[in-house]
């Protein structure tokens, strides 16, 4: 794709994403989703082949239909209250269909189908921008109409999320895959605090697209979508097979590291709402998640592949991507526990 077509279509992604953050009125709400959809099917079939044509037309497809039922929520809050502003007080029945809508639109259970396969079907780039930026919009409005959702509906969606991105993720040697579930599982972990705290879903989203960013621009810098390809990374870049293991560690939500503090903090919350199961469903499902990031870490960084490295001619190419935010996106994918206090009261 040409520069400037890429420019123009990521700005109007971005500026559609924009207007979803922005807007007080519920129409304008819905042409920045549609404006966001219509403008990131090109960027998903970056590199055209019959794969992402397909990846791409299951995504349009679901989006589509997320976007009906929102429009369908919209209509019958305005057929209730009259009015078309992003209020608090939404109609219960409209409240539910937007939630329902809202969930298509991230890919939390049951309607997480279409995430494993649109990512895997993408380019590592494409896949990146999809696991992250495409996430705020939905977010955004479920920020803004917390109050009113369904919680039992939503705790539902939430605890099977963050099981189906576990348990999912298990088998997967496709990285683009593994990335998708724990996508699923993070999302899954952002509905559950909704409804208690949305400021602090806002943090889990803040720290959850920088640890996909880090670990999506690692994969591309090495050029690596198998687990089986990134067991070589070692004898060409020995040293991010040990940023790998330490980011693998900080996505499973490991202490010293920075994936633990939403963890940690949403835990906090949901048993101070006197809530008892639900924070031990979730921590015990994030044990899968941290089994499947062990593997990575096993095949990556603590197996060495079974070649020496005493040949003349070099066996893989010299990374040409200037990935120029890497390091401190490691940095903040690492260590931002020490700034755990501080994000508190933020």
């Amino acid at each position: 794709m040409k520069p400037p077509i890429l420019i123009i279509i990521m700005s109007t992604v971005i500026s559609g994403t924009m207007i979803v953050m922005t807007a007080s009125h519920w129409l304008m709400v819905w042409i920045g989703f549609e404006m966001n959809l219509l403008a990131i099917i090109p960027i998903l079939m970056k590199k055209y082949n019959p794969r992402t044509m397909e990846a791409a037309t299951k995504y349009f497809l679901t989006q589509a239909t997320a976007s009906m039922l929102l429009m369908m929520g919209i209509i019958i809050n305005l057929l209730h209250s009259g009015q078309w502003t992003v209020s608090k007080d939404l109609n219960p029945m409209a409240s539910t269909v937007m939630t329902t809508a809202l969930a298509m639109k991230l890919g939390l259970a049951p309607f997480h189908f279409w995430v494993p396969e649109v990512t895997q079907g993408i380019s590592m780039s494409s896949g990146l921008v999809l696991l992250t930026w495409q996430k705020i919009a939905p977010l955004s409005i479920l920020y803004q109409i917390s109050p009113t959702i369904n919680p039992n509906l939503l705790l539902t969606m939430a605890i099977m999320s963050v099981m189906v991105g576990g348990w999912g993720g298990l088998n997967q040697t496709q990285l683009r895959k593994i990335m998708a579930y724990s996508s699923i599982a993070h999302m899954g972990w952002m509905a559950a605090i909704m409804m208690y705290s949305p400021t602090m879903m806002i943090l889990n989203l803040t720290i959850y697209i920088i640890m996909t960013l880090t670990t999506f621009m690692l994969f591309m810098h090495n050029s690596t979508t198998t687990t089986s390809s990134l067991s070589q990374t070692w004898n060409k870049a020995p040293l991010i097979t040990s940023f790998i293991l330490v980011l693998m560690m900080s996505l499973g939500g490991l202490p010293p590291l920075s994936g633990f503090i939403p963890k940690w903090m949403i835990i906090q919350e949901l048993t101070k709402n006197e809530m008892i199961m639900m924070p031990t469903l979730l921590a015990m499902t994030a044990l899968l998640n941290l089994y499947f990031y062990m593997r990575l870490t096993y095949a990556t960084t603590l197996t060495m592949f079974p070649s020496n490295n005493c040949m003349k001619m070099k066996w893989r190419f010299e990374c040409t991507k200037k990935m120029i935010f890497l390091p401190p996106l490691i940095v903040m994918s690492t260590m931002l526990l020490p700034l755990a206090p501080m994000l508190s009261i933020l």
